[in-house]
């Protein structure tokens, strides 16, 4: 059964600190890292410890400042939802659920099946947040404020019909 629902890792916190933008990252698992770094990056990977850094718009997705390793959105094999502008959006990496999917969704039905499906598979201990999600953690509260955000822009879509009448 998979743990990437309670996944916390010890750190150092004087390390977490991204060398790019100065965030404070998250630790990550040593295992998220080689599963989702491109063979290029792979082969230049070394013993430390990591961090995901969440900051949208710095390039870096993970670093480690005590071997002074820097990865960027250009080493890893999938798109980092979080520092994505344009579509696809990944916010689901187990269950392949895209923003626009969960909006398109909430467009069509007034509502969203994404977060009981994923919640369900979750339970179910079929997800593997951990090797397929670039922070190495659950998606179900990205997938929540996701859902949550679609239902806003539903709702808003009325009342700017309206004033544009």
């Amino acid at each position: 059964m998979s743990e990437c629902c309670s996944i916390k890792p010890e750190a150092d916190e004087s390390l977490a600190v991204c060398p790019e933008c100065g965030q404070k990252g998250q630790p990550v698992l040593r295992m998220t890292v080689e599963h989702l770094l491109n063979e290029q990056a792979l082969a230049r990977l070394r013993e430390g410890e990591f961090f995901f850094c969440r900051t949208p718009d710095c390039e870096v997705v993970y670093f480690s400042n005590d071997t002074g390793q820097v990865f960027t959105k250009q080493d890893v094999r999938v798109r980092v939802g979080r520092k994505e502008a344009e579509p696809p959006i990944p916010v689901c990496y187990c269950f392949d659920y895209t923003r626009e999917r969960i909006f398109e969704e909430i467009r069509s039905t007034g509502q969203s099946s994404a977060l009981p499906y994923i919640t369900a598979k979750v339970k179910a201990g079929e997800c593997s947040c951990e090797i397929k999600n670039p922070s190495g953690r659950c998606c179900l509260g990205d997938v929540k404020k996701t859902v949550q955000e679609g239902l806003a822009s539903l709702q808003a879509q009325p009342e700017q019909a309206a004033d544009s009448v």
